[in-house]
């Protein structure tokens, strides 16, 4: 496989992995039990420019390529918690790579540069309570009255939600014209009408705050719209992707590090007089994992290094062809994440499913990934109209 990290990236990888040990992995644990990290690790990793390091210098980021994002969502995987990582990536690859992409200056620095720089904390608003997956279901309204749009409805699932100072989020401005009625609009969450309903408690990510946010005439300016009216939809597509091939990044490197400790383990345990990795069935059945697992990290590389041509390079959108290399790595590597953590918790038997050993948290934690993002079904769907089935 070639490689795609220059020195910068890896001087880059250096400092994550820094970050992660010293500040980051230590209180993990302790993250887990609140069910919540603290905001000062937005700020810290904004303090050094981690979050925005794949963003324009004239917005506040390092004016990098996204292979930056790529090194930083693999070494989030050694805080051991895939709550925190999860909060911090919706913060830099989730709600606000469609503002760098459509904002006016006016908005990137209102929104955008706060929010790299640490200083506000994003989240993104797309699933409903009644919608799920049909974002095109979605029944948020957004009414220009004057010089505001008033906006009514509701929100669910959403990362950062407790605490979010804006949310981009998708919006109903034309109800009666389907998927050509949706818009994204900015919404501030210190207005009056905006509240969260409640804070969802979940099977795994406990770090990362999950919620339910309700909206009742909340207004808010219609220079917060982003991009043009009624093309909500399309745009949030393109978002997608940046979202699905993060994911994808970090789930490797998440199964890597499970394998990985797995084996370990495997050398000291013993049974029946030999280390467990001594054993023939775990030795072909980790062989096969780690052989799936390069094929997944090269397909997703694929796809990578693609996005990273048209958006970074070419200055494009995103191609179907790379729409369907990021759908697929969202389908494998889901499917093959799920397959190794259950494993790494059979080969440590009852200790796997204990709360205390880290195997049981990783377990929990990696079931996100088939759902959140658009669920494995949505995007076998959409690889099947791509390929004109």
């Amino acid at each position: 496989m070639p490689n795609f990290f220059t020195e910068e990236h890896e001087l880059f990888r250096k400092q994550v992995r820094a970050f992660v040990e010293k500040e980051l992995a230590p209180n993990a644990d302790a993250w887990e039990d609140a069910e919540l990290f603290p905001n000062s690790v937005f700020k810290r990793a904004g303090e050094l420019g981690i979050t925005g390091a794949h963003y324009p210098e004239d917005v506040g980021g390092g004016g990098g390529d996204y292979w930056f994002s790529v090194a930083k969502s693999e070494e989030f995987a050694r805080i051991g918690s895939a709550g925190v990582s999860m909060g911090l990536l919706v913060q830099s690859d989730m709600a606000t790579p469609c503002i760098n992409d459509l904002g006016t200056r006016e908005q990137k620095e209102e929104f955008l540069r706060p929010a790299l720089s640490g200083d506000s904390i994003a989240a993104l608003g797309v699933s409903e309570p009644g919608a799920g997956s049909d974002v095109a279901g979605l029944r948020t309204t957004a009414k220009k009255v004057g010089g505001d749009y008033v906006i009514n409805g509701s929100k669910t699932y959403i990362t950062n939600g407790t605490r979010a100072d804006f949310v981009t989020m998708l919006v109903k401005t034309d109800p009666d014209a389907g998927h050509a009625g949706i818009s994204i609009i900015l919404v501030p969450t210190n207005v009056p009408g905006f509240s969260v309903s409640k804070k969802l408690k979940k099977a795994g990510n406990w770090a990362s705050d999950t919620a339910e946010l309700f909206f009742e005439d909340v207004k808010v300016p219609t220079r917060n719209l982003l991009g043009e009216e009624g093309k909500g939809f399309y745009y949030l597509m393109q978002n997608f992707q940046s979202e699905r091939l993060i994911g994808s990044t970090s789930s490797i490197a998440a199964c890597y590090r499970a394998l990985d400790r797995s084996v370990e383990w495997g050398r000291e345990r013993s049974a029946f007089g030999k280390p467990l990795i001594k054993r023939e069935l775990w030795q072909h059945t980790f062989v096969n994992l780690y052989t799936k697992l390069e094929a997944a990290k090269a397909l997703t590389y694929k796809a990578v290094e693609q996005y990273n041509d048209e958006k970074y390079i070419r200055k494009t959108e995103v191609s179907f062809e790379t729409t369907k290399l990021i759908s697929m790595a969202k389908v494998f590597v889901g499917d093959l994440s799920g397959e190794i953590m259950d494993t790494c918790v059979q080969f440590h038997g009852g200790m796997g499913y204990l709360e205390e050993l880290w195997v049981a948290r990783a377990w929990r934690d990696a079931r996100l990934f088939r759902i959140g993002g658009g669920t494995t079904e949505v995007m076998r769907y959409a690889i099947a109209k791509i390929l004109g089935f």
